[in-house]
Formats: structure tokens, C-alpha cells, sequence
């Protein structure tokens, strides 16, 4: 009984060590659930910031397009950024990622004055396939916050109107 006793006490012992040990996070991963805000569920889109996300440190950024919301052939995207996001961009090391493979690039414009990137493939992005654009060498702005990025596309052939696709919303520690 005693011997019995004592396994309880080690595991619970154990169990208050292990729950003060501080746990490495991906809260910059993945959305979490969110019950309100300033963004639809149906149309909060998925992202990781590689390097944690931290103020005024450099970092990569995956914001991901699932297929479902990919119902049109992808001409341009357009990626808008709020006025008090004052982090830094490297339109040289900006990519599009198809199904883990990268799309040959046109061009890629990053417009400081009117808080926009716009990046245009090669080839149209066929419709149906889940997209990964990837911003390496960003510097994160010098204060955190949430930070909505507005994802807008152009169909080719199209007439030259953007439709929404989706928000990213970032947190910056």
C-alpha cells in the first residue's frame, strides 16, 4: 500500500514538474480558433512565419491559399498590407509555390506608398491546387500587433479587377 502511495506521489510530483517546464510554441503557425474578429472564419487564411515572428527580426513568411479557395486560374496576386505594418520586404526573395514546387516569377513589385505586393507568374497558376507564397528576408516591423494581410487575385483574360481571396492575420510579438 505504501509502495502504491508513493507511485502516486512521484507522478504527481512529475506531472506539476512538467507542467511549469515553459513548452516551445507555434503559435505563429497555423490560425488558431477565433469566435470573433475582424475576419470570417470562411475567409481567414492559413500562414507560418518561420522565425517566430519576433519584433524588428528577420523572418520568412508562408502564407498559404487552399485549393478549395482557388476556384479561378491565377493571372496576379495581391497582397495588401495595413499602414502601421512597417516591417521591410525583399521582392528578390519573394516565390510561388505550387504542390511544394516553385512557379517561375514574371515579376514582383512591392509598392511601399500604397502598402501592396504584386506578384505576377510566368504562366497562369492553374485553378484547384493549394498555393504557398513564400516572403523570405522579411524584416519584421519594430512593435508587434495583429497585422491583416488581404490576399487578392486577377484571373487571366480577365477584366483588370482583383477579387478576394482571403486575410492572413499575423501576429507579431
Amino acid at each position: 500500500m505504501s509502495s502504491l502511495r508513493r507511485l502516486f506521489s512521484a507522478l504527481a510530483i512529475s506531472a506539476c514538474v512538467l507542467s511549469g517546464v515553459p513548452s516551445i510554441s507555434l503559435a505563429n503557425g497555423l490560425p488558431g480558433f477565433t469566435l470573433w474578429g475582424p475576419v470570417s472564419r470562411e475567409n481567414q487564411l492559413p500562414f507560418r512565419l518561420d522565425f517566430g515572428g519576433r519584433t524588428n527580426g528577420w523572418d520568412r513568411y508562408r502564407l498559404r491559399i487552399p485549393s478549395k479557395q482557388m476556384k479561378l486560374a491565377v493571372a496576379q496576386f495581391s497582397i495588401s498590407y495595413p499602414n502601421y505594418f512597417e516591417g521591410v520586404f525583399d521582392p528578390k526573395e519573394i516565390e510561388v509555390r505550387v504542390r511544394g514546387k516553385s512557379v517561375p516569377l514574371e515579376e514582383v513589385n512591392w509598392d511601399r506608398e500604397n502598402r501592396v505586393i504584386q506578384i505576377f507568374p510566368r504562366e497562369p497558376v492553374p485553378a484547384g491546387n493549394t498555393v504557398e507564397l513564400v516572403l523570405s528576408n522579411v524584416k519584421n516591423p519594430t512593435f508587434g500587433g495583429m497585422f491583416l494581410f488581404n490576399c487578392q487575385i486577377q484571373t487571366p483574360g480577365d477584366v483588370p479587377l482583383l477579387r478576394y481571396i482571403g486575410t492572413w492575420i499575423l501576429s507579431i510579438d
